[in-house]
């Protein structure tokens, strides 16, 4: 499909029906037509435990589950714990529940690279056999000088012709823990003249003394990455190896291993990884930003992880949505996180009950209302869904509105509250402000006195004199206290991966009200509950942060892309 008409929704074309290409579907189709692997569709979804997940993993976890799930196949989920020195049981245990979160299930298929340590060791010990690997004494800078360049051919390392023999006994004294770590590797013996860089004998194992999560200090040698990953998909009986687009140039090397072992192969395919503009999917990098503490951890609503989105209120659909609306491409391309943000907006307009809440309140006091009545006045709870029904909400003589709602010298085609001006107050009355009060010292409106319409009861027959503005409320005496974390996007530019990354960071990224006013009705909020504040944007209760009676709201996205209005100034 055309990229382009993706990477430009925005809120002005907010319905891209285009059908997303899906060229991986395509070879899947193909391949069950030839019946070449018997009629089965098996994938896996196979993550390094070294960080969190991040959108980008989404669109591969939707991808590998969707795919095996749509031909009535199956997928596996696999830690690929071949370095030990990055990886640790809280990443394990974080991916597992985000991959549930998403609504995908693995049953019974959970599986380690490390499961395989054995089988790996005797892979690598069967192709010394064959002359097709050898221990190697160069170290990294050196491995790294007679490897060559792009342009020119690489040089056979001096210890590339070590007999079968000494190859193995080497490699024993490696596994036993006789030599230092990082003094010997063992390399594949493929072609230092490979116009690919990857062929031109790559290590395979290396020597590195780290505790696994798993296997504890039993092994003092670990396979490298590219060796594991293709033997541990054959071990599997995976039939579509799909990977990312920086994998295209590996593909040599995966079949090499496969055919060389002369095991069981899979096909790797390789589409383009998910980018999006204002953000980076950098797990180095997001670990740094975690690290030295530029946000409050992985989970952080601002971030990228899906960890960090479920906090900041995404819904798994609406992610699963994204995911299919995007399609998968075979070349790079940046995607407008406006689209992400539609998505999430389109489902939460669906579902998510309408509340009212005041971020920064003002003080309104209605002078002919009766001192100690209280009303009760029915609001929808959705109007896209009649069937969320009513609720009530109690009005009375004091109220807070948005301090934004009020301007004492108004603007041209201002249509809220100013003085002589009336207003509509959503499911209530019509109501004119008389007077201000002001802060002596600083000048700063503290409150309004107002006269309501007792004629103008919203919902009544006597109700219909029209007024040109609506705007939202609380009841003072009914308000419950609240605080409220304003996201917005963690980078000030499209491309913070262009530079220094964190110079980019967006110091409006998050503001905190603390002195909100929400309606009574939240205090039973739950943390996996999403609302719409009305004129506001989608908010959720933080998982982290808000307790019984200090309730604490993330806004999740606002009601329009508020970014794209900016960009066309």
């Amino acid at each position: 499909m055309n990229e382009s008409n993706i990477n430009n929704v925005n809120e002005e074309n907010p319905e891209n029906k285009i059908t997303p290409s899906n060229f991986v579907r395509e070879i899947i189709d193909e391949d069950l037509k030839t019946n070449k692997f018997g009629g089965k569709v098996h994938t896996r979804f196979p993550p390094e435990p070294n960080g969190y997940l991040h959108i980008g993993h989404a669109k591969s976890i939707c991808l590998n589950f969707g795919i095996a799930a749509s031909y009535n196949g199956v997928c596996n989920l696999r830690f690929d714990d071949t370095n030990p020195s990055k990886e640790d049981v809280e990443y394990v245990d974080s991916i597992q529940e985000d991959i549930r979160w998403l609504g995908f299930d693995w049953e019974d298929r959970k599986f380690y690279a490390s499961n395989y340590f054995d089988q790996l060791f005797e892979y690598a010990v069967q192709l010394i056999k064959k002359g097709k690997a050898y221990v190697c004494d160069l170290n990294a800078q050196q491995m790294k000088e007679y490897r060559g360049t792009l342009t020119e051919p690489g040089k056979d390392s001096p210890y590339r012709n070590r007999s079968v023999e000494e190859n193995l006994d080497l490699f024993i004294k490696m596994r036993d823990g006789e030599f230092e770590d990082g003094s010997r590797v063992l390399r594949a013996k493929i072609d230092m003249a490979s116009p690919n860089m990857n062929m031109r004998d790559p290590a395979i194992y290396r020597i590195l003394r780290a505790t696994h999560h798993r296997t504890g200090d039993k092994w003092r040698i670990y396979p490298m990455y590219d060796f594991a990953h293709g033997i541990s998909d054959s071990i599997e009986g995976i039939t579509h190896s799909i990977c990312t687009l920086e994998f295209e140039a590996h593909r040599p090397l995966y079949d090499w291993f496969l055919d060389e072992l002369e095991i069981y192969h899979p096909q790797q395919i390789e589409f383009a990884r998910l980018n999006l503009n204002y953000t980076v999917m950098s797990k180095r990098k997001l670990l740094e930003l975690v690290e030295q503490k530029y946000v409050s951890g992985w989970n952080d609503p601002r971030m990228p992880t899906i960890s960090g989105l479920r906090r900041r209120g995404y819904t798994p659909e609406s992610i699963r949505n994204f995911a299919e609306r995007i399609g998968v491409a075979k070349r790079d391309n940046t995607i407008n996180v406006a689209l992400l943000e539609h998505s999430l907006r389109e489902d939460l307009n669906k579902r998510a009950p309408r509340v009212m809440a005041v971020l920064r309140p003002l003080k309104v006091i209605f002078d002919n209302y009766p001192e100690n009545q209280v009303e009760e006045l029915e609001a929808i709870n959705n109007p896209e869904d009649l069937s969320a029904g009513t609720r009530n909400i109690p009005f009375s003589k004091v109220i807070y509105i948005e301090h934004d709602d009020f301007r004492e010298d108004p603007p041209k085609k201002f249509f809220r509250l100013s003085p002589g001006n009336e207003v509509r107050l959503r499911y209530a009355y019509i109501i004119k402000c008389e007077s201000v009060v002001k802060d002596e010292k600083t000048g700063e409106i503290t409150e309004l006195h107002c006269t309501y319409d007792p004629e103008t009861k919203s919902g009544t027959a006597q109700s219909g004199r029209k007024v040109k503005g609506t705007i939202h409320w609380v009841s003072a005496q009914h308000a419950v206290n609240a605080e409220v974390r304003l996201y917005d996007r963690l980078f000030s530019v499209e491309d913070p991966s262009s530079g220094d990354y964190k110079s980019f960071l967006n110091q409006s990224s998050l503001e905190t009200l603390n002195d909100c006013k929400v309606e009574p009705g939240l205090l039973s909020a739950k943390v996996d509950e999403r609302f719409q504040f009305e004129r506001q944007g989608y908010f959720c209760l933080d998982s982290e942060d808000s307790k019984p009676g200090a309730l604490v709201f993330n806004r999740a996205v606002q009601l329009k892309d508020a970014w794209a209005k900016i960009e066309k100034k």
